[in-house]
């Protein structure tokens, strides 16, 4: 389904023009929800400490997760105390549920438990932004929020928008929901903080943020490191993110030919027998936030890759910047 959704929007199918009109209808829906908003009918509610968001206008990866992890260690490494929010997509959670260690992904998320397994921030998911921060602030020590997603979720104030960009992608054809990948219109992005592009060419007002892969991990958290998948071995790799191809490019960049590659939509559910079969007896390479949901069954030659967001010095000095202008205003 998702191979399919990515030709219709990606690469001109001539059947966008048949779905225009429910186009033009997602669009009123889309301005009326926020005009709402603007002239006071719904209510935003405003927090205590600066909120980040981190979103995006299209459906579908774009580098969010990285980008979130990013901004806690830098945030971390300036002394200040972040919490993130999510809603924890594809998962029932009733009310909002504090993220822990281990956590099982089918609970509470693929990406929140990537999230929380990488940096052990404080974090909480709920089907409601506002609630899930709320409790964030009652439950644990945290000066910022940044929240995973909820750019459109107007609900939940915020000092600092970000919107993450699929550099090779961009917006596709350009069209709203369900003719397009577009949430919102592209006059949205002139509205944000920033607009972070993810490989691809940043243009001029854009930031530029690049993936850079590290070192491989046992999904089971029992292999020696020593035994990581080497260049010119015969593997096999799969991905079940927003855009796998993303994935495939860095293992042919690392210098790996795999001798399969399997496409899953994203925050599939994976089961040991349908990996079993895929890899058979070859090492099964895939990504961190597969691995998150697959960590309960691996084998012991299974191995996820960890990569870190990287962004420009000056982008962080901006973002800082505007956190420190932030806490000024909300402390008087």
């Amino acid at each position: 389904m998702q191979s399919w959704v990515n030709t219709l929007w990606y690469e001109g199918h001539w059947l966008r023009f048949i779905l225009w009109p429910l186009s033009l209808i997602f669009t009123a829906i889309t301005w009326s929800r926020r005009w709402l908003y603007t002239v006071g009918i719904k209510t935003t509610m405003t927090l205590p400490v600066p909120v980040i968001i981190v979103g995006n206008i299209t459906v579908g990866g774009s580098g969010k997760t990285p980008t979130v992890i990013y901004l806690i260690e830098l945030l971390r490494k300036h002394g200040y105390k972040p919490g993130v929010i999510s809603r924890g997509y594809g998962v029932k959670i009733n009310g909002v549920r504090s993220v822990l260690v281990g956590d099982c992904a089918s609970e509470i998320g693929d990406e929140p438990a990537m999230i929380v397994g990488r940096t052990h921030v404080p974090m909480v998911v709920g089907a409601k932004r506002i609630d899930a921060a709320e409790q964030l602030l009652a439950d644990f020590d945290v000066d910022i929020i940044i929240s995973d997603d909820g750019l459109q979720h107007y609900a939940l104030g915020r000092d600092i928008e970000l919107i993450i960009l699929d550099g090779e992608r961009r917006v596709g054809n350009g069209m709203l929901l369900p003719a397009g990948p577009l949430r919102e219109g592209q006059w949205r992005a002139a509205a944000v903080d920033h607009v972070i592009v993810n490989g691809g060419a940043a243009r001029e007002t854009e930031q530029q943020m690049q993936l850079v892969p590290t070192l491989w991990h046992a999904v089971n958290g029992q292999s020696d490191p020593k035994s990581a998948p080497k260049p010119g071995q015969s593997v096999v790799a799969m991905a079940g993110i927003g855009y796998p191809r993303r994935f495939f490019d860095t293992l042919s960049t690392m210098g790996f030919t795999p001798e399969s590659t399997h496409e899953f939509d994203d925050h599939h559910t994976y089961n040991r027998a349908e990996l079993m079969t895929l890899a058979a007896d070859k090492p099964l390479l895939m990504t961190e936030k597969d691995a998150v949901k697959c960590r309960d069954f691996a084998k012991d030659n299974w191995w996820y890759l960890a990569v870190d967001a990287k962004l420009s010095s000056s982008f962080d000095q901006q973002l800082l910047a505007r956190i420190k202008q932030v806490v000024e205003e909300k402390q008087r």
